[in-house]
């Protein structure tokens, strides 16, 4: 089962942050020029498998996307294939724009 974790608390947790946090945004690199979390990885969906070894499964991490579909599709994916502490962030970009950074483009 994959944690959901909302963008107030992906907030908390990244400003309190006693360990690294891996942000890792699934969206296409279009998608994340236009706008992504500060200090998140680009590691589009599409490519995940062929690049899987660049992870680091011992490592919390927070999958991305838009709105939280694909990331959770992700995320799910990143469990099965033995990652520790892996989330998915609910509502995605969109919802951190919204609710913690009003000042990202959204699109």
């Amino acid at each position: 089962m994959v944690r959901q974790l909302s963008a107030e608390e992906l907030r908390s947790r990244l400003d309190g942050a006693a360990e690294p946090v891996v942000l890792l945004d699934v969206r296409e690199p279009w998608e994340f020029e236009v706008c992504h979390i500060a200090g998140s990885r680009s590691l589009p969906m599409s490519q995940l498998l062929g690049r899987l070894q660049e992870l680091q499964p011992g490592h919390p991490t927070v999958v991305i996307c838009h709105h939280g579909v694909r990331s959770q599709r992700v995320a799910a994916y990143l469990a099965q294939a033995g990652f520790a502490d892996v989330m998915n962030l609910v509502g995605g970009v969109d919802g951190w724009a919204r609710s913690v950074d009003p000042s990202m483009p959204v699109y």
